[in-house]
């Protein structure tokens, strides 16, 4: 299990001295995955542990306050897919006025500095203390941006850690690798591209809540997730697997959007587990969006809903079904 660390300050010997791979890595894609596997070659030269370095909340939410919801995971998402890489620390920093308001060298001494630095002006011990770092060739960093990857290297050197720069990573069918391109196509509902990209489903990851309770009247329960600063995906109905806090994954399909049928305020993920009874209410659960099956649409009554509902769950288990 990836061991989440919150900060960078006066940390214990034990969780210093990695190699790291820094940046947002907001949906831990295929072009996220090639930083982090240099970091682990690092890591394996070095006999060093392997981390992550990444900030919560996004630098972006901290500098656009009112922007539009746009993440792609939560922080456990996030964890959970570092895993797999053999990730062995989180470094999820806090992005704060602090944090800000430091310049590049400040940075790489301050939070990354390696493990003969001095104690910084504020009196801080050797932040992370890393041994190496591992940055996509467009990373920047420091306040106004000031840092670049030459920039880190050389602050490296003088600092006692080395750098690794990954070039740009091109997928062979001409896939853009970059969270943004995730973006568009879970926007359009093009969710087998946002897989191709992620290196998996896109999910949803949250609390289930109560809802108006109205599909139970037309035996249809569903487990509700309110998607908060996620990224909207394309509003409709779509074939979902969801992971229960048991680690069962259960098929199932999903209206997600605005219901115009009977209006919300806020989106909603309303999923429909199939072959499941049991109580969610307070539990957190993730649930693939594997296939968009169709918009959002209203109908003349619930009788008719229904109908259409069954369509789409057969729909759903077609496109789930083993090929």
């Amino acid at each position: 299990m990836v061991r989440i660390v919150t900060d960078w300050r006066d940390l214990p010997d034990e969780l210093k001295g990695a190699a790291v791979a820094i940046g947002a890595f907001d949906g831990v894609h295929r072009g996220h995955q090639a930083v982090i596997a240099q970091a682990r070659e690092a890591a394996r030269s070095l006999n060093a542990p392997l981390a992550v370095v990444s900030f919560e909340p996004h630098p972006r939410r901290w500098f656009q306050p009112d922007a539009a919801p746009f993440r792609l995971m939560t922080p456990a998402q996030m964890a959970r897919a570092l895993e797999p890489l053999g990730v062995d620390r989180l470094y999820l920093l806090p992005f704060d006025a602090d944090m800000a308001a430091m310049f590049d060298e400040a940075f790489a001494r301050e939070v990354l500095s390696g493990p003969q630095a001095a104690r910084s002006a504020v009196g801080h011990s050797d932040g992370l203390g890393i041994r190496h770092a591992a940055v996509g060739f467009d990373f920047t960093y420091g306040k106004g941006r000031t840092g670049s990857p030459e920039g880190l290297r050389r602050h490296g050197e003088a600092l006692g850690f080395g750098v690794t720069v990954c070039p740009r990573v091109d997928d062979p069918d001409g896939l853009k690798l970059s969270s943004s391109a995730v973006r568009e196509a879970v926007h359009a509902g093009d969710m087998p591209r946002a897989a191709a990209i992620l290196g998996r489903p896109f999910a949803v990851e949250g609390e289930v809540v109560h809802g108006d309770k109205r599909g139970r009247t037309i035996g249809v329960p569903t487990a509700n997730v309110r998607l908060g600063d996620y990224m909207r995906p394309a509003y409709g109905v779509y074939a979902t697997r969801t992971r229960l806090p048991d680690g069962r994954l259960i098929d199932g399909v999903a209206s997600l959007g605005l219901r115009p049928m009977y209006a919300l305020e806020e989106p909603l993920l309303e999923v429909w587990l199939f072959d499941f009874d049991g109580d969610l209410y307070g539990q957190t659960v993730e649930t693939e969006l594997v296939a968009f099956l169709r918009g959002e649409a209203t109908f003349d009554s619930l009788e008719a809903l229904k109908i259409q509902i069954d369509k789409d769950a057969a729909a759903a288990r077609d496109a789930l079904a083993p090929r």
